[in-house]
């Protein structure tokens, strides 16, 4: 008898070996229409998996991580199998299924467009029509290798030399194709009913700059084709929303040619951005942090004891120094730790909450660099808590509530990632397993959910991570919790307990925001550049109707700023609608228009960007509205 537990903790009982898909059968009809793949005792398979001992069961449905997975995986396969009909000389690489969709990057000396992409989709809907069955087969290494060498698929036959002796080389079968594969994938191409090619673009073989530049094309499947259109018009609202459009728009900042990766901000932006800090400093004040500014280039030396020489220098920036060698910072924490080491420390001082807006560096290639999203540098809200050991979760704890009244303050909605270990880290099995249970048991105590991400922590310690999701339902990983057992061992960092004697603290590293430019990014595209009053470059806009009523335009303007209002004033001689207009282009919350009535009795005409006209207000009046507004940090999400 086979006992197969279910999510549920139910437990069906078989007395013969069956396929997964029979046992969603079993369950129920609809069910087993539903599903599209499993997880057996952890390890996902596919729906003919045969299930021949006991073990634990999820079923998996569209909807599902893992089930959009393996959709997602076959609609790459089926879209290798339509270029193989239309291209027989395309060479193939990998394809896999990715967050938000699926590509496959292949050899081709025709260069692809986006007509040939409609006719690869065409063809991708005819096999999905034929509902062929996709058969897994395994073949031994030397067997494999012949397979590739006789249908030229040179990319193939290097993964397969690549695969350690006695690894199981996989390949799967649907129709007229073959593809070398772990898979899982799903028993039919049917299933994928609607499929949309996006785009086709450049991509190096296995990511190195010395290797071939292959052609990556890049797609998007569902069940349903009117989830598809949902999703083909939340990407149209996301290009109207591209922070690098409005960015240019709206005279926030650019990425200038002499600097790839390297932002620059204008007037505006730098109003935004300073108003974005204003903020961060209160929240941060409020909560006991004080603000440093650290160095930010160190010699190597400070790198080897911080271990970032060893474990991340491909990243980082060096420059020699009087015949020595330094580094540009990529990140904040070893200067934190030279600051608490400047001087001796009691129990009494902790918790310590050392904060820093600090200036970093790290190399990206110039594939991956995008506006502010992915830059070279940028500035990280970093802090660093050092701590009595139990303190670690009342800290932590302390942090998940800063850190969620920051995104609420911005009306965003977020889920948890808690990460251990990776394989390149440093330090303890103990250490490491005090650290991971530390922040487990704090996120249990808050009774917060959390996906568990092995293998994903930072090389010095585990850490939880904020994914925020906008309002496009895109999600962003922002901020980020870490607690780190093994620099204050590399850097000795004392205190002096209640005993009189030397006690290593514990540390946190953290940020709110992560990197400030791309949380700047975000919240372009958030906002659609509609920016609530409190952070808005330009709050209040002052449109006289001719020059015959500059004096009192001048006296509107002059009050608004005495009141810390940021202010601006469309004195060009042309008409009230055109200026109008313009201020909505430039996505203003407030516009005044001034004239004659105004000018006589202390009034302005209020135009708001987001209601409309509201009619005539007294100046003082609207002055303390808007100063209100500013001061509460009323909160806008554009939809």
């Amino acid at each position: 008898m086979i006992k197969v537990t279910l999510k549920d903790g139910s437990v069906k009982e078989f007395e013969n070996e069956l396929s997964v898909l029979e046992i969603a059968k079993s369950i129920s009809e609809g069910l087993a229409r539903a599903v599209v793949s499993a997880s057996v005792n952890d390890e996902v398979v596919g729906l003919d998996h045969v299930v021949k001992e006991d073990c634990t069961l999820n079923l998996f449905k569209f909807d599902d991580a893992e089930g959009k997975d393996v959709f997602r995986h076959t609609s790459a396969h089926m879209l290798a199998q339509a270029i193989k009909r239309l291209y027989p000389k395309a060479k193939f690489a990998i394809g896999p299924s990715i967050e938000n969709g699926f590509y496959y990057d292949i050899d081709l000396e025709e260069r692809l467009t986006m007509e040939d992409l409609a006719k690869l989709e065409a063809e991708m809907k005819k096999i999905a029509k034929e509902d062929q069955k996709l058969e897994r087969f395994e073949l031994p290494k030397e067997e494999a290798l012949s397979w590739a060498k006789e249908n030229g698929e040179i990319y193939k036959e290097e993964l397969i030399n690549d695969l350690p002796e006695g690894e199981i080389i996989s390949f799967y079968k649907q129709g007229d194709f073959t593809d070398l594969c772990r898979g899982p994938h799903l028993s039919s191409t049917k299933k994928v009913k609607a499929v949309k090619l996006l785009s086709v673009a450049g991509a190096y073989w296995r990511g190195d700059e010395k290797n071939k530049m292959l052609q990556r094309i890049y797609g998007i499947s569902f069940e349903k084709n009117k989830d598809l259109e949902e999703y083909l018009h939340l990407l149209e609202e996301a290009k109207k929303r591209d922070h690098r459009k409005l960015g240019k728009e709206l005279d926030l900042f650019f990425i200038p040619e002499e600097g790839p990766g390297f932002p620059l901000f204008l007037p505006k932006g730098m109003e935004l951005k300073n108003a974005l800090l204003k903020y961060w400093r209160e929240i941060h004040r409020q909560d006991g942090y004080v603000e440093i500014e650290t160095p930010i280039i160190l010699n190597q030396k400070l790198w080897e004891t911080s271990g970032h020489w060893y474990n991340y220098k491909e990243n980082m920036y060096t420059v020699n120094i009087d015949e020595e060698l330094f580094a540009i910072k990529p990140m904040n924490c070893p200067g934190s730790l030279i600051y608490y080491n400047a001087k001796p420390h009691s129990y009494k001082e902790f918790p310590m909450k050392v904060a820093e807006l600090g200036r970093v560096h790290r190399h990206e290639l110039s594939g991956a660099l995008h506006g502010l999203m992915r830059v070279r540098a940028f500035t990280q809200d970093d802090a660093h808590i050092f701590m009595l050991p139990e303190q670690i979760k009342e800290q932590i704890k302390g942090v998940v509530d800063l850190i969620d009244k920051v995104y609420k303050t911005f009306g965003f909605e977020y889920h948890l990632e808690l990460s251990t270990r990776p394989e390149k880290s440093m330090g303890s099995d103990e250490d490491w397993e005090a650290a991971e249970n530390g922040l487990r048991e704090a996120l249990e105590e808050l009774n917060l959910p959390y996906v568990l991400n092995e293998g994903d922590g930072a090389f010095y310690g585990p850490k939880i991570d904020f994914h925020l999701k906008d309002c496009l339902g895109r999600t962003w990983q922002c901020g980020t919790i870490q607690l780190d057992m093994q620099l204050p061992q590399r850097f000795d960092i004392s205190y002096i307990g209640q005993d009189g004697e030397k006690h290593r603290p514990v540390m946190i590293h953290r940020v709110a925001l992560g990197s400030i430019e791309r949380f700047i990014g975000i919240l372009i595209e958030q906002y659609a550049g509609k920016f609530p009053v409190w952070l808005a470059p330009t709050q209040v806009k002052i449109l006289p109707i001719s020059d015959k009523y500059m004096d009192y335009a001048n006296e509107v303007k002059k009050a608004l700023f005495d009141a810390g209002v940021r202010v601006e004033m469309d004195d060009r001689a042309e008409k009230i609608g055109f200026k109008i207009r313009e201020a909505q282009l430039q996505k203003v919350p407030y516009m005044l228009v001034v004239g004659e009535k105004e000018s006589a009795e202390n009034q302005v005409a209020v135009r708001s960007r987001d209601k409309g006209e509201m009619g005539s207000m007294n100046l003082n009046d609207f002055v303390s509205m808007v100063v209100k507004e500013d001061e509460e940090r009323v909160n806008i999400v554009q939809q």
